[in-house]
């Protein structure tokens, strides 16, 4: 039986088979995942249209997932170079992958990434309908920003960044609290000026229930955009990002009455020590509902390592409650990744993502750190590299240095310790 969306069947006690890939892949009790479903508090982004998905939860209780961001732009306009990315990204286990386009045949690109794609594809229409009709932003009109999420939905998107947040009294509350660096969103700035321009609301905001009638048609999970997130450190947790956030709680209780899956996207960067709070006011202010946070870059000056800013952030984050990190790579504000900076932000992001599965006691995360823990006490050097989270890499090290003794490594060599008290207490 085809229900409206994943939520309707949970509320109604259905197990569909994206909830059945789900359990397979996590543990979790199957009356755990449908109650946390049917209350809006874990998503399941299943365009029904994707036909190679291999769905995947996101929210409460389940492993943190990760995103990646690719897609042409006028200046790096490379098919062929972004679809090896999708291809590479899904090896390195990536758990998502935003489709960012922005010139082209964005469709035929779009097509072709949720037909090879086995995870979950997410885009933000807005760019779409800048780089579709070649206006001036001032000149779309609501119908060509709602044609553009329609033909989404038809292509397979599992879910969309919507900037419905980004309302009138908010832009109000950003002109009375200015800003260092103002609005670092593309898809915030497009409407921003669009609203500006035209002296009206929000168009998602204002029409948000046509926007919800599209989503429950193809099940496509809304990511509300934080189209107001703090571009430095500077600008963190002021009254202009609040705002949006309050009105997305409120959206995210009309997107649950509809049986709309819905997440929450949060802060890009933050300092430090005001991460866990940002955490706590997603949670509070949206209900539970799953957050999916940019970063947090919890740095400003490390141009070129930012994908390390951001999996200190990301840790953090999640160990206080995000779900969702998407990945920053070491070309953050400089140019457009490559595939090796891809490469760099997948495992910086994975790392943060299972540090904080770890910390938040998700079952069975800390098994894995036991394993190899394990095999390097056995000096098993086969079994380290299976384990590892990049095998390439830790083979690569070990080749690139042979010590005398096959069994240890060149940094102690005959002074191995794990060697050596090994010997001492177990007589080995």
């Amino acid at each position: 039986m085809q229900h409206a969306t994943q939520m309707t069947a949970a509320r109604r006690g259905d197990l569909t088979p994206q909830m059945r890939q789900v359990l397979a892949d996590e543990k979790i009790h199957e009356s755990d995942l449908l109650a946390q479903i049917a209350e809006g508090r874990i998503v399941i982004p299943a365009n029904r249209e994707h036909k190679s998905l291999v769905a995947k939860g996101i929210g409460t209780g389940l492993t943190t997932k990760i995103n990646v961001n690719l897609g042409v732009s006028e200046d790096c306009c490379n098919v062929e170079a972004e679809l090896n990315k999708v291809r590479r990204s899904i090896e390195l286990k990536a758990d998502a992958i935003m489709d960012l386009s922005t010139f082209g045949d964005t469709r035929a690109f779009r097509r072709r990434t949720v037909e090879i794609s086995p995870v979950m594809i997410g885009t933000v229409p807005v760019y779409d309908a800048v780089a579709r009709y070649g206006k001036v932003v001032a000149n779309i009109s609501v119908d060509d920003f709602f044609d553009v999420v329609r033909i989404h939905a038809e292509d397979g998107v599992d879910f969309m960044t919507i900037h419905a947040g980004l309302t009138r009294t908010a832009v109000e509350r950003l002109r009375a609290n200015p800003r260092l660096t103002h609005v670092v969103s593309r898809g915030g700035s497009l409407l921003l000026d669009w609203m500006t321009t035209n002296d009206r609301e929000n168009p998602f905001y204002e029409h948000f229930d046509r926007l919800l009638d599209l989503c429950r048609q193809y099940d496509v999970t809304l990511s509300l955009g934080d189209g107001l997130r703090p571009g430095c450190l500077r600008d963190a947790t002021d009254a202009a990002q609040i705002q949006e956030l309050i009105v997305l709680g409120e959206l995210t209780k009309r997107c649950w009455q509809a049986e709309v899956q819905v997440m929450i996207e949060g802060p890009g960067h933050v300092p430090l020590n005001e991460v866990v709070a940002n955490m706590q006011l997603e949670k509070k202010l949206c209900h539970g509902a799953p957050f999916y946070v940019l970063g947090p870059i919890v740095t400003d000056v490390a141009p070129g390592y930012d994908h390390i800013t951001s999996a200190i952030g990301g840790a953090l984050a999640a160990a206080s409650g995000a779900d969702f990190l998407c990945y920053v790579t070491p070309a953050e504000h400089l140019r457009l990744p490559d595939a090796d900076d891809m490469k760099e932000g997948i495992i910086a992001s994975r790392i943060a993502a299972h540090a904080a599965d770890i910390a938040k006691g998700i079952p069975g995360a800390i098994a894995w750190d036991n394993a190899m823990s394990q095999a390097r006490k056995d000096l098993d050097w086969n079994r380290m590299f299976d384990l590892a989270l990049d095998p390439e890499k830790a083979r690569a090290y070990r080749a690139s240095s042979q010590p005398l003794d096959q069994e240890v490594c060149t940094m102690c060599g005959d002074l191995c310790a794990v060697k050596r008290s090994r010997a001492i207490l177990e007589g080995k």
